[in-house]
């Protein structure tokens, strides 16, 4: 396994929309288990493949608090169940140390591959449905700073792109 590097808001790598995996091979498995460790190690509870330059439909999620609880999702699709929104926090790898209130639907049916490459689907709602709506959004080359206000996008491209030029200054 390695550890993968995370792109960041506003690097356009972020808006490329992922491609179906024709096939769930050595390949794909290995990528899913870099996921995870990149996720991990960043103390992250998604990642998406898009995330790390990868672009194929691929998504792991871990809600629990001592990764025991690992989610594959491969080629992911969902359906919404409840047209009544939750508010939540969101947080993003890619955007770090920015938390926004996002509204999604409430509650979703989700259909996908999994690890194994067989089709699988459940409902989810809570964190659970927000962070697979968060992580779908990332493979269609969307970010949950899309669905804030101009002025508040604005500041928080602003800031990380500041961050990335003093993280690229030579140390001396």
């Amino acid at each position: 396994m390695s550890k993968l590097n995370i792109l960041e808001f506003p690097d356009p790598r972020l808006r490329t929309i992922a491609e179906p995996v024709d096939l769930v091979d050595e390949e794909i498995l290995q990528l899913v288990d870099d996921m995870f460790e990149t996720m991990y190690d960043a103390n992250g509870i998604g990642l998406a493949a898009t995330q790390v330059n990868v672009h194929k439909q691929v998504v792991v999620m871990d809600l629990s608090e001592d990764a025991s609880d690992p989610l594959v999702l491969i080629n992911p699709r969902f359906d919404v169940l409840q047209q009544e929104q939750d508010e939540m926090q969101e947080g993003c790898l890619s955007v770090p140390g920015f938390y926004e209130t996002v509204k999604r639907p409430k509650r979703i049916k989700v259909d996908f591959l999994g690890r194994d490459g067989k089709m699988q689907s459940f409902e989810a709602e809570g964190l659970l449905a927000v962070c697979i709506q968060h992580e779908l959004d990332h493979l269609n080359g969307k970010l949950f700073v899309d669905y804030l206000s101009k002025l508040k996008r604005s500041r928080i491209r602003s800031k990380l792109e500041k961050q990335h030029k003093l993280d690229q200054q030579p140390q001396h």
